[in-house]
């Protein structure tokens, strides 16, 4: 993992990130990620983590949904706060995938504005689409970076969903796929800190770049 000083790609993406925050607008019309990826009748495998003392909703996905974060904890304490609360978004909006609800409470506990319709478009378009997600499901890569106005986290990493796929809910029949310069995605979310006397950090934006050299 890495972890730097905020770039002039990450800076002008955050200043756009807080104008669509203060507007709460904006991602409606995003292009869903390819759909690859587990059966909502399955039992689930993990939960969110975070402060033992916080009220948090189940992010647990099927057993045969592997989610791989290889990420390394930052030492400074909001900042591994806001990491630890990304893999929650991530985590949220699979939730929300296998159990085919676009409404879904999990991934709108950890999201506002457009973070939050970002995963609601892309959890309709696989109940739409008629599927949920299967496989392994890999994050790695992480890199993150304070605003210089102590207002948000910048935290970016990579995917690997080759060996995530679809699988129909309806047959059951999975759509593997091979690997290709689409199975790799960088992310870059803006966390936001928490607000009275909540621990949690929520993703106000989400921008996710497809056939990601740098995660190749």
């Amino acid at each position: 993992m890495a972890r730097r000083a905020l770039t002039t790609t990450a800076a002008v993406f955050a200043t756009t990130a807080a104008l669509l925050l203060t507007a709460c607008g904006g991602g409606g019309d995003e292009s869903p990620d390819d759909i690859k990826g587990a059966d909502a009748g399955s039992r689930p495998s993990a939960s969110a983590s975070g402060p033992a003392g916080t009220d948090r909703p189940d992010v647990s996905v099927p057993k045969d949904l592997k989610l791989v974060f290889d990420f390394d904890k930052p030492s400074d304490a909001k900042q591994a706060a806001a990491l630890s609360d990304a893999e929650n978004y991530i985590r949220a909006l699979k939730h929300g995938i296998a159990a085919q609800d676009p409404d879904d409470p999990a991934y709108r506990f950890y999201s506002v504005a457009q973070a939050s319709q970002y995963a609601k478009s892309q959890i309709e378009a696989w109940v739409k689409g008629g599927y949920t997600v299967y496989g392994t499901d890999k994050y790695y890569d992480d890199e993150v970076a304070a605003m210089s106005n102590g207002k948000g986290v910048v935290v970016s990493f990579c995917r690997n969903q080759a060996k995530s796929y679809s699988k129909s809910i309806k047959t059951g029949k999975v759509h593997y796929t091979e690997e290709n310069a689409d199975s790799y995605q960088k992310f870059r979310l803006l966390m936001v800190p928490p607000s009275g006397d909540s621990e949690v950090w929520k993703a106000a934006t989400t921008e996710v770049l497809g056939k990601a050299k740098e995660c190749q």
